[in-house]
């Protein structure tokens, strides 16, 4: 509560200081508003050259700001507002713009891009899939080009493109006279490198860090992509930085087959009754097999003791077998799609194809769904998104809910929360959580007020936590005759058209909770007429209805923030059962033996502070324990951090460095005066030329296989030392000792085999 005090006055104190600003930029636009197009570029070439020069960025902030505005509204017809140019001031200050939903953070992002562009460092725009960074790139890119700046995108599967209003491309589809139409496709196709020589680069928090990774395990310099991490603008800040952060990015490589083995414990799984073979810990998404599953599972696999040191591995096989069978759900936790299993993000609903878990339970999952069984494969290169993301100079971002996580935001990555107020008062409500004994008896009672919001026509947009739940509803409203869309990971490519048309009179859409998130719901429709906007505004607005509380409070109220944009009207309504998973898992018997008690129908809702309480309770539990895990997978990163920064230079001086580099390296690894006369001797044999190549390549040889076996043993080690922790030993202090023994006994072998490779040099080599 203090916290919040202190930043509430704090916040206001800098909004006051924007507003200073404001006025400055504001006493530009009419002399600004008439000079001609090619008068706006080279105003702006004169302030890149005055940066580049050893301006700071500060000190050409008000005219940059004005510039960008007047670019937009000659080549968009959209002005920003007074509170947008407060908020690109946030972001270029490196602070969190918390800004409503339908305030126009795509807009506001490009005056502290453009800004931050003039450095001539290169700005990455973060966006949470790749259809966003294409939109928003093309959108945008529209200003960033009439300021004279460059602009691209990077893709998955590879695929770059820089912004081009010439590039033509045909389409696919025939005109009338059965030819192929020519139309103008503003993404030009480019390689990785060229995209990130762009003054302004687009794409999706998985590809800058993947790309990262990738640079550090090139060979040679003209393999390299990246250019540094100088500025990034994050959106959807809270679900890429908190959200996604658990998982950390892998690069793997194939290790020896097991298909068999997967199948083989996933019958012995199937055969496993819960409570009598194992028990299910939900809370802690973790599995313990009893004394009498124990005995079955080596009836089973024909094993007199499966915790011997030649068993031991069916352990592990046998567990994960189980956890794929008793806590991973198909439609929730994952879908099955062209015969590939495919995680749903637990926060946006989203598919993440490409993505995989670790340790053995997407092989698990593939053999429990009956789908082709992937290699299992060990790590090359990883990186947690917390890590990655301090790499950069500066770092901001945006969202329309981070002031419940603002501590969070504080202590892993140093970013101040400012709440940026909204360019025109709410008007939305927000009624209290409508609370059901049963769920059957909560979806009917949804079922009946859609029908009722739906026969007047006021749109309706409905969240669900899973795809599970979605089609659940989706099969009620059917049943009701209600027409309507579902949006979910299995239709997710129409994420963005579906949810531009959920404002529209009639609409009822049901997504899970963040599918559509980046694109504004527009009352009457996108595009609509003034009529047609004032028709539903007349009906209420957007109502918004939450079919569960989710885990995290900020999840709700991004739904929320759904309704009621830039002043418009608009409706939420939460409803909530006792059956419903946060309820039954991390709910009090005390609430539901008084609903038992007062004998509530099923499909009666009733309202009551305890049971609001404890919801509310719940989530702060669940946010405090997914921190931990958040926290729990940083701190053993961060040791990693450390040896990976070391590795990480040496292959940089390799990669990019002359002669001089690879000397220094060398000359570091050994006592000079002996590998003086080692390099004189060698130096006859081949040149001095050749030599150093060959070293260069040795060392880069050596590096990388040494830290290959290196990542393999810690992740091994990661999971071993949690069974200390029943020793009163603390895991995290074991592993930092176990990690730094074993990277300097690393270091001690890449001196002793690059002194044994380089001494064995020979004319043939």
């Amino acid at each position: 509560m203090a916290f919040s005090l202190l930043q509430s006055f704090f916040d206001k104190g800098q909004i006051n200081k924007y507003k200073g600003r404001v006025a400055d930029i504001n006493a530009l636009e009419d002399k600004i508003a008439g000079v001609s197009d090619d008068q706006i570029r080279a105003e702006v070439t004169m302030l890149k050259e005055r940066v580049q020069n050893g301006a700071s960025l500060d000190d050409v902030l008000v005219e940059m700001f004005a510039l960008v505005r007047e670019a937009s509204k000659r080549v968009s017809g959209k002005r920003h507002y007074d509170v947008q140019l407060i908020g690109g001031m946030v972001l270029h200050e490196g602070k969190i713009a918390e800004m409503r939903t339908g305030e126009g953070k795509t807009l506001v992002a490009t005056l502290a891009v453009s800004l931050n562009a003039l450095a001539g460092k290169g700005v990455h725009v973060v966006t949470v899939n790749d259809y966003l960074a294409k939109r928003d790139a093309t959108w945008m890119g529209q200003i960033y080009d009439f300021l004279g700046l460059t602009t691209s995108v990077i893709n998955g599967q590879d695929k770059s493109f820089m912004y081009d209003p010439t590039h033509e491309e045909l389409d696919e589809e025939r005109d009338e006279k059965g030819s192929f139409k020519v139309v103008k496709e503003f993404l030009r196709p480019c390689s990785r490198k060229e995209a990130y020589q762009a003054e302004i680069t687009y794409g999706t928090n998985s590809e800058f860090g993947f790309d990262y990774l990738r640079d550090n395990l090139v060979q040679n310099k003209e393999q390299l992509s990246q250019r540094g991490q100088f500025f990034a603008v994050v959106d959807e800040v809270d679900s890429i930085l908190i959200d996604e952060s658990r998982t950390p990015l892998i690069i793997s490589s194939a290790v020896a087959d097991s298909e068999s083995l997967y199948k083989t414990v996933t019958d012995v799984a199937k055969s496993l009754e819960v409570e009598k073979d194992y028990t299910v810990d939900e809370k802690q998404r973790a599995i313990s097999l009893t004394d009498d599953g124990i005995t079955k599972v080596e009836k089973l696999l024909g094993i007199k003791d499966m915790y011997t040191q030649e068993s031991v591995k069916y352990v592990h096989y046998v567990e994960t077998a189980v956890r794929a069978k008793a806590l991973f759900i198909k439609d929730k936790d994952y879908v099955v799609k062209d015969g590939e299993v495919i995680i749903v993000d637990p926060f946006t609903g989203r598919m993440q194809p490409g993505r995989r878990w670790s340790e053995g339970l997407h092989q698990a999952i593939e053999a429990k769904e009956g789908v082709k069984i992937e290699q299992e494969t060990r790590s090359v290169a990883s990186i947690t998104y917390q890590n990655y993301f301090k790499f950069y100079e500066k770092l901001s971002g945006m969202t329309g809910t981070a002031k419940t996580s603002e501590e969070e935001f504080m202590k892993v990555y140093a970013l101040p929360v400012v709440t940026v107020p909204t360019n025109k008062p709410s008007q939305r409500k927000d009624n209290n959580d409508l609370i059901f004994t049963t769920e059957e008896g909560k979806f009917e009672a949804i079922a009946r007020n859609i029908k009722e919001l739906n026969k007047k026509g006021q749109p309706v947009l409905v969240g669900t936590v899973s795809v599970e739940k979605n089609e659940l509803l989706s099969a009620y409203l059917k049943r009701s005759g209600i027409p309507h869309q579902v949006l979910n990971a299995k239709n997710h490519e129409q994420e963005g058209s579906i949810t531009a048309q959920a404002g529209k009179k009639g609409s009822v859409v049901i997504a899970t909770n963040m599918a559509g998130r980046g694109v504004d719901i527009i009352l009457g429709g996108n595009p609509s007429t003034p009529e047609e906007q004032e028709e539903v505004k007349n009906l209420g607005g957007l109502f918004v209805i939450g079919t569960e509380r989710h885990e995290a409070r900020r999840i709700d109220n991004q739904l929320r923030g759904r309704a009621g944009r830039q002043g418009d009207p608009g409706e939420t309504q939460f409803y909530v059962s006792l059956e419903d998973e946060l309820m039954r898992v991390f709910g009090s018997d005390r609430i539901k033996n008084m609903m038992k008690r007062l004998g509530v129908p099923a499909d009666q809702p009733i309202t009551h502070r305890l049971v609001s309480n404890a919801l509310e309770s719940a989530q702060k539990k669940i946010e405090g324990f997914h921190f931990d895990a958040r926290k729990s997978t940083l701190e053993y990163d961060t040791v990693l951090s450390y040896q990976r920064g070391v590795v990480y230079s040496r292959r940089r001086d390799m990669v990019e460095g002359d002669i001089e580099h690879v000397k220094s390296v060398f000359y570091s690894l050994g006592d000079k005066s002996d590998l003086d006369k080692l390099v004189e001797e060698k130096e006859k044999i081949l040149g001095a030329v050749s030599l150093w190549d060959s070293i260069r390549r040795i060392i880069l040889y050596t590096t990388d296989t040494l830290w290959i076996e290196h990542i393999d043993t810690l992740e091994h080690m990661r999971q071993s030392v949690g069974l200390r922790a029943y020793g009163q030993r603390e895991p995290i202090v074991e592993y930092k000792k176990e990690a730094t023994r074993l990277f300097k006994e690393m270091e001690d072998r890449l001196k002793e085999q690059v002194m044994t490779m380089v001494s064995s040099i020979s004319a043939q080599s």
